[in-house]
């Protein structure tokens, strides 16, 4: 499995969000916190989702999950009393979040208040698709409920290209029913190739070569409806940030 060559902490223990070129901030919570997302997102949005007929536990993945707080919150926000391994009659949920930064991931692990319901594991979704296959797997779901997609898209596409965002997104859409996106808008690409320069460092590789520009969210819906079977079916407005948080589902669901 493909690591982060620079992790949050190797690359000099910095809190400058130049330092992680590919999204892997230090302490990344503090200056963005859950609730600037969490704040637009109803608490019965599982309920809201889910249909009776369907498997006894309900599977949440955080792609690009940092250090676990929003994963957190969010399993918090959405599911007011953690079901115990133990209750019968009904429904479980359970979340996964993965990043590539495994320094990210321990720290994850080690502050996880909920690990029956919440685990953690390193990977690197353009190398390893695998291992969320298995993931499935061992729980009898062919897909995930719910798969946040928060803040990702741009690293994976300076970092990846074009071709690396289309897959991306592709893949999410290919082992989710439903997929929360948040998508940085194209002025968050010009200010990290701005904040990589300042520190000496070579520009992102495929910063000057990306023909998918402009309006990153209207471009990955537009991939998501033509060409992953997904349809858009909520806005819940734009954080602080002005980010859009976009809910799309499966065709068919």
């Amino acid at each position: 499995m493909a690591t982060c060559p620079i992790s949050a902490d190797a690359a000099g223990g910095t809190n400058d969000p130049g330092a992680a070129p590919y999204g892997n901030f230090i302490n990344y919570y503090t200056f963005n916190p859950p609730e600037n997302r969490l704040s637009l997102i109803p608490a019965t949005l599982l309920q809201d989702l889910s249909s009776s007929d369907g498997p006894t536990t309900t599977l949440i993945l955080d792609a690009g999950c940092n250090s676990g707080e929003l994963s957190v919150a969010f399993y918090k926000h959405l599911v007011q009393e953690p079901v115990c391994e133990e209750e019968s009659g009904r429904r479980k949920v359970k979340l996964l979040g993965f990043d590539l930064d495994e320094i990210l991931i321990q720290r994850a692990q080690q502050t996880n208040p909920l690990p029956s319901s919440i685990s953690f594991i390193p990977l690197d979704i353009t190398a390893d698709t695998g291992r969320l296959r298995d993931y499935l797997d061992q729980h009898g779901c062919s897909r995930f409920h719910l798969c946040l997609c928060l803040a990702v898209t741009m690293w994976v596409h300076l970092n990846h290209g074009d071709t690396g965002l289309l897959q991306l997104l592709s893949h999410l859409a290919s082992i989710s029913q439903h997929l929360l996106l948040e998508a940085q808008p194209w002025k968050c690409y010009r200010s990290a190739a701005r904040r990589l320069r300042k520190l000496g460092r070579s520009d992102f590789d495929h910063f000057k070569g990306l023909k998918i520009r402009g309006d990153i969210a209207e471009h990955a819906r537009e991939h998501l409806e033509t060409h992953c079977g997904m349809e858009l079916i909520q806005s819940f407005g734009s954080t602080s940030w002005d980010r859009k948080l976009l809910l799309f589902r499966r065709r068919g669901h």
